[in-house]
């Protein structure tokens, strides 16, 4: 046999081992769920963008509606900036909704100073609605100080449910 033969011949053995010990795949169909994947409401506006009185009670942002302040301050936390994003965007879709911002306090402190805390902290609450859009003519800012505690025990956790802002829809 020539040198020509043998190696065409070494290379089809060798092509025909290769091709023997690959793995032969089978190709399945996916399989198909038995029932259809159930429809996922939206949880920010519409399909047009915009907000909606629905929305006050699907959308997962504007439903929280209480920001919490720390004990004898009126800074809004980072934490609730995306909160006044959203309601600051509801009030620019739906210029004819009101809202009023209903502040807190817990217990400790006279009752003067209470009151104008809770008016600082609806303040704050305002001036961050404002920053994000919202108008002030949408805006109403009112103080009960420590007259309306959602807890009335005398503990730390009870009084930091006290120190809030309630954020009240009075026109959608």
């Amino acid at each position: 046999m020539n040198k020509s033969t043998r190696v065409l011949l070494v290379s089809l053995l060798s092509a025909a081992a290769l091709a023997g010990c690959s793995k032969k795949v089978k190709e399945q169909p996916a399989p198909q769920p038995a029932d259809p994947a159930p429809t996922v409401q939206p949880t920010g506006p519409s399909t047009s963008g915009l907000y909606g009185p629905g929305d006050l009670d699907t959308d997962a942002c504007l439903r929280q509606r209480v920001v919490y302040f720390d004990f004898d301050k009126e800074e809004v936390k980072s934490e609730f900036q995306a909160i006044m994003g959203c309601h600051a965007k509801y009030l620019r879709d739906r210029p004819s909704s009101r809202i009023t911002l209903q502040g807190h306090t817990d217990e400790r402190g006279s009752r003067a100073y209470n009151q104008a805390l809770g008016e600082r902290r609806g303040n704050a609450v305002n001036s961050s609605l404002q920053a994000n859009g919202g108008s002030a003519s949408q805006l109403t800012v009112v103080s009960y100080g420590e007259e309306r505690p959602v807890c009335t025990e005398s503990n730390e956790s009870c009084w930091s449910q006290n120190r809030r802002v309630e954020i009240v829809y009075t026109a959608q």
